[in-house]
């Protein structure tokens, strides 16, 4: 049977404005004022923790990592409880799946305590009741460490399932870890980035762009051919 796993941030939830302004707040605290969007676009799909070892070596910041991380994360919370909205038809996507009775899960680089949050405050705890944090596996993406863990917790065959991403970090971790791909690139002009080529199913425009039905369609028709195999 296919399994899913859902990458969450920019993929089932639009919670990276969240995480910019999380991390501008605690750049500025440290004497860094001008943190943009710009700068910001160019790590998602990257761990938090990645993100901050690289600002604190760009920007010299003097605190350890470990203290900007906790920093940007009790930020971050009290904005992911209130202001994190899931995008619709990725909500009715998992919705469908729940119905059909797919086994999901959640894996992303947020920290356990964030993705509790987001899927607590959004209502998908209650359809997406597996989930693993990058804090608990040794690698981030774009290793296949934490698409490998859900796959286990999942009880499935790596072969067996479909990661859904909107970043090319995800979509190499999805290609190591020998699954397929459904990409909605969260940064529409990243869709011809190659890290999307060997998706099995591209969404180019991104959420405007993704259609449940194609998705469900393509999904299963994956996992009659595999059982054929």
């Amino acid at each position: 049977m296919i399994s899913v796993i859902f990458d969450l941030d920019g993929t089932l939830v639009d919670s990276e404005p969240n995480y910019y302004e999380s991390g501008r707040l605690t750049l500025e605290r440290h004497g860094v004022p001008d943190f943009t969007w710009e700068q910001h676009a160019r790590f998602i799909g990257i761990g938090t923790l990645e993100t901050l070892e690289v600002l604190k070596d760009r920007y010299g910041l003097r605190p350890p990592v470990e203290q900007l991380l906790a920093e940007q994360n009790a930020a971050y919370l009290e904005l992911a409880r209130t202001r994190t909205e899931a995008f619709p038809r990725m909500r009715t996507f998992v919705e469908r799946l729940h119905a059909r009775g797919v086994p999901m899960a959640v894996a992303s680089g947020s920290s356990r305590e964030a993705i509790d949050a987001v899927l607590e405050g959004t209502g998908l705890a209650a359809l997406l009741t597996t989930a693993v944090s990058a804090e608990e596996v040794e690698r981030g993406k774009p290793a296949p460490d934490v698409f490998l863990e859900a796959a286990r917790r999942l009880g499935a065959r790596p072969a067996d399932c479909v990661v859904v991403e909107d970043a090319a970090p995800g979509a190499l971790a999805a290609q190591a870890a020998g699954m397929g791909c459904v990409a909605v690139p969260y940064v529409a002009e990243t869709a011809g980035d190659p890290a999307f080529a060997a998706a099995g199913l591209l969404f180019a425009g991104g959420q405007r762009e993704f259609d449940a039905d194609a998705a469900e369609r393509w999904l299963f028709a994956r996992g009659t051919a595999a059982a054929r195999a």
